[in-house]
């Protein structure tokens, strides 16, 4: 009865995208009331929640995977996997006989700049990097409890219930991994949609470069919109829509294509989307983590007490300040996505 009891007085920290700012990271979860006991963060009524998105851009993400890993595998925190590290996973596993490929994911100049510190920085450690791939498998795409749920960037009830059914669990195989590099598969639908979230095409002749020159002919829509008019009611991205696109009514079957997150499910939590300003609530049940701490913004936590309705003041985070100096060699900071 007593480990009952502590078991549901626990409460949840769910911790932003981190993106190898290990020293932030540490910051926060000493502010939180997180301690090193035996060389391993840990708190003694809380359990931290990963969103995903560990490697890629920062200064420290060897760090910050060792530190991560410890605290899920010591079980003072869980994780969920971000499009950063299936992204690892299909950069770095050769495509099978037949495919027509060398990997599972392209080895062009856009892939290559978003692994290059990570794989600069396991140069000497190559060992360490073939296990931390390895233990990406064992990291699930969403956790579901009965007061939340977590997952990097979109819940599709659908899809999670068939993922499910047909994994028996929440954790990919290599088997799914090579089926994934197909993105019409449904195992391409899943990873795609959990991971990088849900899009709508753009009308005939109309393109976005975004902050990081790529040029998209898709917009990241929201999974929760109530009732959407226009492509201003659903757009989920950092880079605006024109305003004359913006204004634009949906369609029937754009409608359609949109996924509704009901008002009376358990709150969930994603990562992923740059967010700017100061955090609060998209909706009552529905809260993005993700203030682009390796850009110089926030790295966010919300602290869950088994609330079903979310609030503003359960936010915390550090923010990450620019070096004075701009040669500083450190800095907490990346390209853009």
């Amino acid at each position: 009865m007593a480990s009952q009891a502590r078991s549901a007085s626990r409460g949840y920290d769910i911790i932003g995208d981190i993106h190898g700012c290990a020293h932030t990271l540490e910051r926060l979860l000493v502010q939180m009331g997180y301690r090193k006991v035996n060389g391993i963060y840990e708190h003694p009524r809380r359990q931290a929640i990963f969103i995903g998105d560990i490697i890629d851009r920062g200064p420290r993400i060897r760090e910050a995977l060792h530190l991560v890993r410890d605290m899920v595998e010591h079980g003072s925190a869980r994780i969920v996997m971000g499009n950063h590290e299936y992204n690892a996973l299909g950069y770095c596993t050769r495509a099978r006989p037949g495919s027509g490929k060398k990997f599972l994911r392209e080895h062009n100049a856009r892939h290559d700049r978003l692994i290059r510190e990570t794989l600069e920085q396991f140069e000497h450690y190559p060992h360490e990097w073939n296990e931390f791939l390895e233990w990406f498998y064992t990291i699930p795409l969403f956790i579901d409890e009965p007061d939340f749920r977590a997952v990097h960037a979109c819940w599709d009830s659908d899809l999670i219930n068939k993922f499910k059914e047909s994994q028996g669990g929440a954790c990919i195989d290599d088997d799914f991994l090579h089926a994934s590099a197909a993105i019409e598969s449904f195992a391409g639908q899943v990873m795609d949609t959990l991971l990088r979230g849900t899009d709508l095409r753009l009308p005939p002749g109309v393109k976005i470069t975004g902050k990081d020159g790529y040029v998209r002919e898709f917009f990241r829509t929201k999974f929760w919109a109530d009732n959407p008019r226009t492509y201003a009611d659903v757009v989920f991205q950092p880079d605006p829509l024109p305003e004359e696109v913006a204004r634009r009514e949906l369609t029937d079957a754009e409608r359609s294509q949109l996924i509704s997150y009901p008002a009376s499910a358990p709150p969930v939590f994603v990562g992923h989307y740059w967010m700017e300003g100061e955090p609060a609530p998209l909706k009552h049940n529905v809260a993005c983590i993700d203030f682009s701490a390796v850009k110089y913004g926030k790295l966010v936590a919300y602290r869950l007490d088994g609330e079903r309705t979310l609030s503003r003041d359960k936010f915390v985070w550090v923010d990450v300040e620019r070096p004075e100096q701009p040669e500083y060699p450190t800095s907490e900071d990346s390209v853009a996505r």
